[in-house]
């Protein structure tokens, strides 16, 4: 039976899902349709009677801002937002600022699949020559974070993403669920489905074929040990859910499928 309500949320669409660029720790705000796919889930999620007592974030604009666009659209203004870098996109390395459809024509579909949707492989890390190595490291938010600017990531598979955020869950998130709050975590598709690979218990090779549209909410209804007591839900209409996942599995490709 279920206990416990858990709501995650990856981000609307942002100026560089649209270019499809790998925007990772690049801080970016959303574009015109991803404040519309923000508001829209706010309008949702109120239609369905949902209230939040509590929202994680990252510390990434796009996730925020997209907190607080469903918070207004639900009438739930001031609701207590929290923000972690834990919760942060995977740190793509070297790969941040490319052309997902320029690299699947250079090095291959299947390349790119690893390199976007593997558990293990980790891209090559950034450097200081990258164009985006000094406006990611300079940037003042890093020095808020719970370990010292130097450690952290350069690069992530999916695996490194899951070891960080895990020590947040257990010790920040899991214990206000377990108080009766219910959460939204506003954050990113990556740690989302980081998330979710630990929660379900997915396999390392399955991770690779759950995908997550911006701006959908999925629900995820928890036992009093927070294991799923029914198949994750994303929220809304069905047909354009679907239609969203595949642009999201288009956009490794060198061709999209028709």
């Amino acid at each position: 039976m279920s206990k416990y309500k858990l709501f995650l949320l990856r981000h609307g669409e942002g100026a560089w899902n649209k270019e499809n660029r790998f925007c990772s720790w690049v801080d970016q705000k959303l574009s015109e349709d991803g404040v519309k796919e923000a508001q829209d889930c706010g309008r949702l999620l109120k239609e369905q009677g949902y209230k939040f007592d509590l929202v994680f974030t990252s510390i990434l604009s796009r996730s925020i801002q997209t907190a607080w666009l469903v918070l207004e659209a639900m009438g739930q203004e001031w609701v207590p937002v929290v923000k972690s870098w834990r919760l942060n996109e995977r740190h793509y390395g070297s790969l941040i600022g490319l052309n997902r459809t320029e690299m699947a024509l250079q090095h291959g579909d299947e390349q790119v699949k690893l390199w976007r949707r593997s558990y293990d492989i980790t891209p090559p890390p950034i450097d200081e020559s990258h164009p985006y190595f000094l406006e990611i490291y300079n940037d003042r938010r890093y020095t808020t974070c719970d370990v010292p600017k130097e450690n952290l990531p350069r690069a992530e598979s999916l695996k490194e993403v899951l070891d960080r955020l895990l020590p947040y869950w257990d010790s920040t998130v899991v214990p206000e669920i377990k108080n009766g709050r219910t959460v939204l975590i506003s954050a990113h598709g990556n740690s989302c489905r980081a998330l979710l690979k630990h929660l379900e218990g997915v396999s390392d090779e399955d991770i690779a074929n759950v995908t997550l549209p911006t701006g959908i909410p999925v629900l995820l209804e928890l036992d009093e040990n927070l294991k799923p007591v029914k198949p994750r839900q994303l929220l809304g209409d069905q047909a354009k859910i679907q239609a969203a996942i595949k642009k999201v599995e288009d956009q490794g490709k060198a061709k999209p499928s028709t």
